[in-house]
């Protein structure tokens, strides 16, 4: 019996929970991609022309792509945590924050593989930024020793490729694996004007609608493609090395992004393009290629689907829901119509947004998407979004972009645009994305749509009760209080410290 046939066994009669699926074929191998920043419209395979993807695009035209895949908290180290735990970012406790502690009691799908006989390993950036009592980083043990020289500055010197060479040389014959290649980039900081460099042309960047159109937002976005370009390179090695090996035939490849670019407006941000994220799958002989599928997926949705992949029940703490049976379905558009939707938040990011007594505080947002609407409501609005502009507005990575965006003054004919990514927001957003993707027009105060907004938050605030979510059962304060264990530049001293009570001279 073929691996294929065997699969059609499992999945033709509806049987999702793989407890024979070990006794009738091999586990397969487990190769995840993941970008630190790097947004879904980046990649060929969602209709980017600007920048070259090859190897996810050649994943993508043997494989499946996901057109409605969300990171459930548009920020690395929350967006991360249900990654690794399979749980809503609302019910992480400090790990919905960045830079937090995580709470020994969740355990992480890449320690249980480990412990199930799995060959587990990392490159690169796992989950972070935050601390942790685990041994291993809760993405796996780090292999990280292999350098190289990156092509330009600001690309970290880890030879992603070249350390899982590493780790697969380490494998034994028989055993399963399971890696996390994490690259860094395309985080900033970048080589600025690197673009020249490379000899690429002004005119072929896209400027999304929240930014005005000028070079120097244009030279930022060409910058920022060269490190996404990179991350595609270390997947192509990657995919050679196992090709090398014979190994191609039996893993499945995972590729995705932790949330949308680091630009103003979108990384941590609750905007299409900021928790929108890419997610292609190969699995060769089970992943029929050339598919596209619109059911909604979620991060939290991932490890209960490599539990299963692995032959393994998901652990109990799992929340998400496995999507094993998309990924083995033959169908592309809606496969499991139950998938409709996603729900979305966040809560404190980094430091820069404090009451009197110095604590530092979240700015609380719960969104859902729909496949034709984004509604959300910002708990806090009376709070600013992206940290208050005496802190340096601390939730938005330093760039040339936003450099720009801060220098314009009210009553300038381009101040708008500085609005849209830093100002105050109201209470309530609603955005009929199948026509505003850039989420300009507000339809939350048009009478039409009141009835659908009241539907749709209604609903949302349904199934986060059902999920304990302590923002719906009056204890969401409690993630300003958690700690914040990074450290951030201090305006007031010149040195690195922590910004509470304090403001910029």
């Amino acid at each position: 019996m073929n691996r294929r046939t065997a699969l059609g066994m499992v999945f033709g009669a509806g049987l999702l929970v793989a407890t024979g699926w070990a006794s009738k074929i091999e586990r397969p191998n487990i190769l995840f991609c993941i970008a630190d920043d790097a947004s879904m419209k980046s990649f060929g395979a969602y209709g980017c022309t600007y920048i070259k993807t090859p190897a996810v695009d050649r994943l993508a035209r043997e494989g499946v792509v996901f057109n409605n895949a969300y990171n459930c908290n548009p920020k690395c180290a929350p967006a991360r945590a249900c990654l690794v735990t399979g749980k809503y970012s609302w019910q992480l406790k400090e790990a919905a924050n960045h830079w937090p502690h995580f709470p020994p009691e969740f355990r992480f799908y890449p320690h249980l593989l480990m412990e199930a006989g799995y060959h587990v390993g990392l490159t690169g950036k796992g989950w972070g930024p935050g601390t942790y009592d685990t041994e291993h980083n809760p993405a796996g043990p780090m292999y990280g020793k292999i350098k190289l020289k990156a092509p330009y500055k600001g690309m970290s010197n880890i030879d992603y490729a070249a350390n899982f060479e590493a780790f697969l040389e380490e494998k034994k014959d028989g055993t399963p694996f399971c890696f996390w290649l994490g690259t860094k980039e395309p985080h900033r900081a970048y080589e600025k004007d690197s673009w020249k460099k490379a000899g690429r042309n002004l005119a072929d960047a896209e400027v999304p609608e929240f930014y005005p159109d000028n070079d120097t937002i244009r030279g930022d976005l060409l910058d920022y493609a060269l490190e996404v370009e990179w991350y595609d390179t270390h997947i192509g090695r990657a995919i050679q090395a196992l090709e090398e090996k014979g190994l191609m035939d039996n893993t499945l490849i995972v590729v995705t992004s932790d949330h949308g670019m680091p630009f103003p407006r979108v990384k941590g941000q609750i905007y299409e393009e900021g928790f929108h994220v890419p997610m292609v799958a190969y699995w060769k002989g089970v992943i029929q290629p050339g598919r596209v599928v619109d059911d909604f997926v979620s991060f939290p949705d991932v490890a209960p689907t490599f539990m299963e992949a692995a032959g393994l029940k998901p652990h109990e703490q799992m929340t998400g829901s496995s999507f094993l049976d998309v990924l083995c379905s033959p169908k592309s558009g809606q496969v499991d119509p139950a998938r409709d939707h996603v729900l979305l938040g966040k809560e404190r990011h980094d430091t820069g947004r404090s009451n009197e007594d110095g604590t530092d505080l979240a700015y609380p947002v719960r969104a859902i998407r729909t496949k034709e609407f984004l509604y959300a409501h910002n708990i806090k609005p009376e709070r600013w979004p992206v940290g208050n502009p005496e802190f340096g507005l601390r939730n938005c990575d330093g760039s040339p972009t936003k450099s720009y965006l801060t220098n314009l003054k009210p009553g300038e004919e381009e101040y708008r645009y500085y609005e849209m990514s830093f100002g105050l927001r109201p209470e309530e957003e609603l955005y009929q994305i199948v026509k505003d993707p850039d989420c300009i027009n507000n339809l939350a105060g048009n009478p039409e749509y009141a009835t659908l907004k009241k539907q749709l938050r209604e609903q949302m605030e349904s199934e986060l009760t059902v999920q304990g979510d302590p923002r719906m059962l009056g204890q969401g304060d409690v993630f300003d209080r958690y700690k914040y264990e990074g450290k951030v530049f201090d305006y007031t001293t010149g040195k690195v410290g922590s910004l509470r009570g304090k403001k910029q001279p």
